[in-house]
């Protein structure tokens, strides 16, 4: 997935360049960096949620009442 990453990111580079998009460049720069220093979504756990482990003892049954 790195690999696509990089050289989505430096054809991108050079598609701007090309056509002189400034802002193109500076997208490709930014999917370029991303597989260079291992960052984004597919990081290592950076998709990760936090969530508690403890059990919650204070459970209260619910009860629903059906309205016609």
């Amino acid at each position: 997935m790195r690999v696509i990453r990089l050289a989505l990111g430096i054809i991108i580079i050079m598609q701007g360049v090309d056509a002189q998009q400034w802002m193109l460049v500076g997208l490709g720069g930014l999917f370029t960096l991303m597989p260079l220093l291992n960052v984004g979504c597919c990081g290592i756990t950076a998709c990760n949620t936090n969530y508690s482990r403890r059990k919650s003892n204070n459970l209260t049954e619910i009860t629903c009442e059906e309205v016609k």
